[in-house]
């Protein structure tokens, strides 16, 4: 077996390096896009184009390709899975829906959107974006019908919350997957995740769902809305599931539980003495596997048998969270993949090496490359793992607190201006009763305005760290 070269010299000289990176990226964008092959196939078969073009042995480049893949699937694998579990509990149980229900409910219609922004942020912090969505529709239609207001307005701002968190917040795979390729700190990059999340919310999602409202005001349909001789039925199912439901404190302390202790492990990493008890203490509960296994497990009693399930109906609710995200884990493993051959022919050193003589921000450049790649695959995901291991070899110069805020640039850079490549622009389109280009002046621009904020706040950010 040939040695894997990880950052040595590279197999051929820049001419050819070059050409052998744009070659392997272009391959992936043109089989994702236009002949609609699956990311995981696309990528791997973009790593052993530019393992082929850049000379290095085929050997070395299946190898390289193996222990990225290996490596990314051991370091994130298990926290994407442990998250599915816990979002679909949620789920499940009604907790999500007494979140939705008390922040809603408590809510003046003047501060609707807001609260909609809210939901959406809290959703989205153990969810995925589509099963998010799907979960907040119903509550998106029900709220702008009986407030009176647009769909746009009560719906932007739920979608901005739960982008951003997807985007910029672990344990997303995005974030996690960057994390893992540049070996950033999980606890800092969540807590600098959320200070940059709180602020690019607010603005792309209740301020500019003000404009947005004016340019595209459509009334919510009648699709959950019951004839008249349902109601009775419905309003006595209803109250069946709230008494049933999880109290909102504990939903809330569940959910807020593992980002609780991963912070904790932050602070506890900048505030306390190394070797002290209180900071091992700390950092063996945050580490991200055990933060997150202590959420699903906390999760089985207060969110399961809270809301009156028995142990075969949260065995069956963990067991269902797995199939849907076996297409997610080999995206991230084999975006892992891609990266390690990037590294193993010296094609990342190259490009670390120009960065440093460009001049050019290294957050900016980070951005960039995701933004670049975001609107050619219009995958999140595929931009996020794929600039990251473009932008690997840079960490080498960057503190910790700098790789955090890279990975956070990247991640805003991959929700720049989804359209029509990106299967969540049809999916909103479709939900919301859309033309495209109605789809365009509100969610595609929705997702522009949380790329620049976020990139914006990491700027800011990064003048004082």
């Amino acid at each position: 077996m040939h040695p894997i070269l990880l950052a040595a010299a590279p197999a051929a000289s820049s001419g050819r390096l070059v050409p052998a990176a744009l070659a392997g990226i272009a391959l992936i964008v043109v089989l994702i896009t236009y002949f609609k092959v699956h990311p995981f196939l696309s990528l791997t078969l973009g790593a052993l184009l530019v393992g082929g073009i850049a000379g290095l042995p085929m050997s070395d480049t299946i190898d390289a390709f193996g222990k990225g893949f290996g490596d990314t699937a051991a370091g994130v694998g298990a926290l994407i899975a442990l998250g599915a579990m816990f979002g679909k509990l949620l789920a499940d149980s009604g907790g999500a829906d007494q979140i939705v229900d008390t922040i809603v409910g408590r809510s003046r219609r003047a501060f609707l959107p807001w609260a909609m922004a809210l939901v959406g942020a809290l959703i989205g912090l153990p969810m995925f974006f589509e099963i998010g969505l799907v979960l907040l529709m119903p509550v998106i239609f029900l709220v702008a019908r009986r407030s009176g207001l647009s769909l746009i307005a009560v719906g932007i701002p739920a979608l901005a919350g739960l982008s951003a968190m997807h985007g910029l917040v672990p344990p997303h795979p995005g974030p996690l997957v960057a994390i893992d390729a540049l070996n950033a700190d999980l606890g800092l990059t969540l807590g600098f995740g959320v200070l940059v999340a709180i602020p690019t919310v607010a603005l792309s999602g209740p301020v500019f769902a003000r404009y947005a409202s004016r340019w595209v005001d459509v009334m919510p349909p009648y699709l959950y809305v019951d004839a008249p001789d349902e109601e009775a039925d419905k309003k006595t199912a209803e109250d069946e599931i709230l008494r049933h439901r999880p109290s909102f404190p504990i939903t809330l302390a569940t959910v807020l539980l593992p980002v609780v202790l991963m912070l904790g492990k932050a602070i506890a990493d900048i505030a306390l003495d190394e070797g002290g008890a209180v900071r091992t203490i700390l950092d063996n509960l945050g580490t991200p596997l055990i933060a997150l296994l202590i959420a699903v497990v906390v999760g089985m009693f207060t969110l399961g048998l809270g809301a009156g399930m028995n142990r075969r109906s949260i065995s069956a609710s963990l067991t269902e969270s797995l199939p849907p995200i076996a297409g997610i884990l080999l995206i991230v493993a084999a975006g892992g993949g891609f990266k390690q051959t990037l590294i193993a022919t010296g094609i990342g050193e190259l490009v670390a090496d120009w960065v440093k003589d460009s001049g050019f921000s290294v957050l900016f450049l980070a951005w960039l490359v995701a933004v670049l790649i975001r609107l050619a695959t219009g995958s999140a995901t595929v931009a996020t793992v794929t600039a990251a291991g473009i932008l690997a070899p840079l960490t080498g110069a960057l503190d910790t607190g700098e790789t955090s805020l890279l990975v956070l640039a990247i991640g805003a850079g991959s929700l720049f201006f989804s359209h029509v490549n990106d299967a969540g622009f049809w999916l909103v389109k479709e939900y919301f009763g859309l033309g495209v280009g109605q789809t365009i002046k509100t969610w595609s621009l929705m997702e522009t305005v949380i790329s620049v904020c976020g990139l914006v706040f990491v700027l800011l950010l990064s003048l004082v760290v």
